[in-house]
């Protein structure tokens, strides 16, 4: 991809994605989201109905008339996206690729915490960490975070969310926000799992194509695996085959599922043909 298509697919995302986080996420995220609890902001004249116990009384002595302090939510936060970038994310019979749909999530997120003034940071994943951008704030960063969704190339096609997480735990030291985007077919994270989100607030975001769910009856079909590049024959006409596929994807959904519900943490489905708009709003107002 040349400099004047990444910045032309780039400037097409940021249109689309803030758009959604100006008019519908700011103030859910706001509301979901809390500070780290409130600071002092000013002094104003006491009023009618104001709590007498946030008088400031050096200030009423000092002008003999009652003052009280106003106190705003300390707002600053930190949230990182952590991001599958393995083979089986570029994927997809709708229309769009599941990393498609991936990028265009993470940037909504992100410009939302951008429009509460909060740090964004972003971890690339495979089976190893690809890729770590350190936490800032502002529009140039979010667009960096967007290029490099578009753009990055990862060295390898497998998966291990377990060393995503691990490399978070390690890096961040005060609790973030943390949303971790993939399709979830993988196992073996639900210790580290825990770990993190009891000291984070993680959410896991499982993206996914509704041909995964199961294996049409299509005869006999080439197929290739994303992540190890076998290539190997399929017949889709057996229904043995059908089923044991079948029972293969749940077993990855279900333990997505009851990893994230054991260690506290959130979770929301999204399907490549499906808004992810109706599915964040929806998981927000839960949580607010």
């Amino acid at each position: 991809m040349d400099t004047k298509e990444l910045l032309k697919k780039v400037r097409k995302i940021e249109i689309k994605t803030r758009r959604l986080s100006d008019h519908i996420f700011g103030g859910e995220y706001h509301s979901t989201f809390k500070g780290r609890g409130m600071t002092f902001s000013e002094v104003r004249q006491y009023q009618y109905g104001d709590d007498v116990r946030n008088i400031d009384w050096n200030v009423t002595a000092r002008y003999s008339e009652p003052f009280i302090k106003i106190f705003e939510e300390e707002r600053e936060l930190i949230m990182m996206l952590l991001v599958d970038v393995s083979g089986s994310e570029f994927f997809g019979t709708q229309g769009q690729f599941k990393n498609e749909i991936i990028t265009e999530i993470a940037a909504t997120l992100a410009f939302s915490a951008t429009q509460n003034n909060d740090k964004i940071g972003l971890i690339l994943f495979s089976d190893e960490v690809e890729l770590f951008v350190p936490p800032k704030k502002g529009r140039s960063h979010v667009l960096r975070i967007i290029r490099e969704l578009l753009e990055f190339h990862p060295k390898s096609k497998k998966t291990n969310i377990a060393e995503a997480l691990k490399f978070l735990s390690n890096v961040m030291k005060k609790k973030a926000i943390v949303f971790l985007l993939s399709d979830f077919i993988a196992d073996n994270y639900e210790r580290t799992l825990k770990i993190v989100a009891n000291k984070h607030d993680v959410t896991g975001i499982r993206i996914y194509d509704k041909r995964e769910e199961e294996m049409p009856n299509l005869g006999m079909v080439q197929m290739e695996d994303e992540e190890t590049g076998e290539s190997i024959l399929v017949n889709t006409a057996s229904k043995k085959v059908r089923v044991n596929y079948g029972r293969f994807y749940n077993e990855k959904v279900q333990f997505f599922k009851e990893s994230f519900n054991k260690s506290g943490a959130g979770t929301i489905d999204c399907r490549v043909d499906e808004s992810y708009v109706k599915k964040l709003l929806g998981y927000f107002k839960r949580r607010s």
